[in-house]
This record gives C-alpha cells, sequence and structure tokens, in this order.
C-alpha cells in the first residue's frame, strides 16, 4: 500500500491486516516505536480539525517521528500555487503527507506528483481514516460485523456515507442508510457499488430497526453551515430513543464528533453511548497509527 486514499481502494484483506496493527498498537502503546523514526511528515490542513490533527499529531511522535503542522495560510496554497506545485516541493523534503481538504482530486494529485506517501485525513468525497477507527470499534464492542446490521442515519451521500458504502462492499456487512430524498446516494453510485447487502430509505425507523450498529454525523458538512434549507430537510431524523426502540438488543451508537445535541442526536442517547463514542474518538489515534505503519514498511 503506497497511500491512503479512500476505503475504495482498499480490498478487504488490507482493511482486516490495518484493522488487526490498530489492535496491536493499542495494546503496545506506551512503548517506544520507531517505525518513524527520523521522519518528518506534513500535515496540510485546510479544514478545521480536532480530533484529525490531535491524533496524527500524537501517532506520528509516538512513532519516533516528527509532525508539521501547515495551515492554508502558512503555505502558498493559500494564495494560488497549485498543488502538484506544492508536492513537487514538499516531496523534496518530508518524508509523507497527511491532508484535510475539500476536494479528492486534490490529494490523488498530491499523491502522484509529490512521490511521498500520502493520507487522506478527510475530504469531500471520502473519509477512510474515520471509517477504519468506527470499524475498530465495532470489533471491540460487538466483536465483528460479520451477521451484524449497521445502520446510518443522516446525510446519505456525505463523505461518511460514501466511505461506510465502500466499507459495506468489501465487508459484506448489511448497511441500511437512512436520508432524505435530496440527500441520499444517487442511483448511479448505487448501481456502480453494485452491493446487494445495501440499503437506502427515506425512513430512518425502517434503517434502524434490528441493527446492532446506529450510526450518525453531523447534518451540514464543512462548507454547508449556511444551508439551513437542507437541515430543514432531516426533521424527523434525530437518533433517539423512540427511534432506537426497534434496534436490535446490545446494540452501540457511533458518532464521529462534533455532535449536536438536540439535531442528529439527542442529549441523552450521546450521553447514555458516551463511553463507546469516545473510545470510537480515541480509536482514531490507533487506526491513525497502523496507516502510517503500512506506509513505511
Amino acid at each position: 500500500m503506497k497511500h491512503l486514499l479512500s476505503i475504495e481502494q482498499l480490498s478487504s484483506r488490507e482493511i482486516h491486516g490495518l484493522l488487526d496493527s490498530a489492535a496491536h498498537l493499542k495494546l503496545q502503546r506506551g512503548r517506544d516505536g520507531t517505525q518513524l523514526a527520523g521522519q518528518t511528515w506534513a500535515l496540510i490542513f485546510t479544514k478545521s480539525s480536532t480530533r484529525t490533527r490531535v491524533s496524527f499529531e500524537v501517532g506520528i511522535r509516538e512513532l519516533g517521528g516528527f509532525p508539521m503542522f501547515l495551515s492554508k495560510n502558512d503555505i502558498q496554497l493559500g494564495r494560488g500555487e497549485l498543488i502538484k506545485d506544492t508536492a513537487r516541493v514538499l516531496g523534496r523534503m518530508v518524508h509523507g503527507a497527511i491532508i484535510r481538504t475539500f476536494a479528492q482530486q486534490d490529494v490523488i494529485e498530491f499523491s502522484e506528483y509529490s512521490g511521498i506517501p500520502t493520507i487522506n485525513a478527510l475530504t469531500d468525497d471520502e473519509h477512510p481514516c474515520q471509517i477504519l477507527a468506527d470499524l475498530l470499534t465495532v470489533r471491540e464492542k460487538l466483536g465483528g460485523w460479520e451477521g451484524r446490521k449497521v445502520a446510518f442515519i443522516g446525510d446519505g451521500f456525505s463523505n461518511m456515507t460514501r466511505s461506510w458504502l465502500w466499507a459495506a462492499k468489501r465487508l459484506g456487512f448489511q448497511l441500511a442508510i437512512a436520508s432524505p430524498v435530496s440527500c441520499q446516494p444517487p442511483a448511479e453510485f448505487l448501481t456502480a457499488l453494485d452491493a446487494p447487502n445495501v440499503s437506502v430509505t427515506a425512513d430512518p425507523r425502517i434503517a434502524v430497526t434490528d441493527a446492532h450498529v446506529i450510526n450518525t454525523d453531523v447534518w451540514l458538512s464543512m462548507g454547508q453551515e449556511q444551508q439551513q434549507d437542507k437541515e430543514r430537510e432531516f426533521a424527523g431524523f434525530e437518533v433517539n430513543a423512540g427511534l432506537l426502540a426497534s434496534a436490535a438488543a446490545g446494540h452501540i451508537v457511533l458518532h464521529c464528533l462534533p455532535a449536536y445535541r438536540g439535531k442528529e442526536i439527542s442529549a441523552e442517547i450521546l450521553e447514555l453511548h458516551a463511553a463507546t463514542i469516545f473510545q470510537q474518538a480515541e480509536n482514531r489515534l490507533h487506526a491513525q497509527k497502523a496507516i502510517l505503519v503500512a506506509l513505511v514498511r
């Protein structure tokens, strides 16, 4: 594996391998790592971040490397320099790059021109690091996803849901997406995905029925904050006690955070499942360390 750009690019075997590595690194945390010894990794962020930035900076340091954070205001990208030119410069100076930005093509282009390992830390198309952490959490809490039903309640074609769709395709678990019709995956995407284990509905009650994992996210992704008309379409999509009444016994609730209580999830349910949700947040560190290790082997 040369880069981590999407869940789509990963095979089932690669996903399992990354999760096995993440579990091992989690158990070994606190013992000095040397996999990135002498290496400097650039974190190029044009979108704000809490969990992604902190987990990558800590992870790089725990593996013996040095993180270099670069916001769009720190480098010439903020003044219009082409991504391929930035890539060709940084590729001669640093050992790897972690990019959090809007366009998926920017991450792809950077990987092509830089010649160094490149990680997608979130784009508008996918959020692969988050989904790997989520899968690790499901494995820890439920023993795995085989024979399980995962429900995603919210924007049906956000970066999170696209990554979940590819994860379902690769791993074979049942995935039910509940989303307003205008926010559902396009028919052509679902046709290309060709995953009979995936279903889409406008009724969150159908998606949640007998679900073992109930996942949600903010209704408006970064850059969409002013789209109040879109937010109004999500009336009835809050993950709350009433909605979860038909979920499978022993179900877990996931949220990639930040969470807006009283919108996509009720305060009661978030606090009831806080131990799982913040375990999920911690697992960003371990999953991302596994990605880093895989890219420098």
